[in-house]
């Protein structure tokens, strides 16, 4: 098969996965996939996904990407916290959430790692424009901070929260103290709402 045909079918997907290509094209030989990626085509991203190397120079594909090879999932934690302005630290790893098994890939555009949370904590995420009509999943600031404090659970002393080192004019302008109740409410989990609570005394939040 010429590249420049498959180009044509797939190169608008961003991304795609092996089993897309099968059902494109039935005949299709896989090994073209890996003599593509040899020669610097294509990006491999993990097992049966892939994408063209002229995509990964695009602002926040890491984000649309983590979206994609691991579904479903919604980017959250630290890096929708850096996202959001709420953290000062650079993020070197794109992090997500999903109601899959915890898992971590490494390529070419980054290194994407996904936590494991319960199917009834998979909520508050909203949808932001990326190219051509598509979107990427994006937790809000509030809940954000949620899964931090679900997932890591040694944010419970005013010690350990402080050192998260929060941006307050952030908080003050765009943090929405309702919503999150309303998130923590949904969570039914006492534990977490203590935590939570101790967040909101240490930064002032009302």
């Amino acid at each position: 098969m010429i590249f420049e045909d498959f180009r044509k079918a797939f190169f608008d997907q961003i991304s795609f996965t092996s089993n897309q290509v099968k059902a494109w094209h039935p005949g299709f030989d896989k090994n073209n996939l890996g003599r593509w990626t040899k020669k610097g085509y294509l990006i491999k991203l993990r097992n049966g996904y892939y994408t063209f190397k002229e995509h990964i120079s695009k602002q926040n594909i890491h984000l649309y990407l983590a979206n994609r090879i691991y579904r479903p999932s919604y980017i959250s934690l630290h890096t929708a916290l850096a996202f959001h302005g709420l953290i000062p630290e650079a993020v070197t790893q794109t992090t997500s959430v999903s109601t899959l098994k915890t898992a971590r890939f490494s390529n070419t555009t980054g290194i994407y790692s996904y936590k494991n949370i319960k199917t009834t904590l998979y909520f508050g995420f909203e949808q932001l424009p990326y190219l051509k009509e598509r979107s990427i999943s994006m937790a809000t600031l509030e809940k954000a901070l949620i899964d931090l404090l679900y997932l890591y659970p040694f944010y419970n002393t005013i010690k350990e929260l402080q050192e998260l080192r929060l941006n307050e004019d952030i908080l003050v302008e765009t943090f929405h103290s309702e919503r999150f109740l309303s998130f923590l409410d949904r969570t039914q989990s006492g534990v977490l709402k203590k935590r939570a609570k101790l967040l909101l005394n240490v930064y002032n939040i009302h």
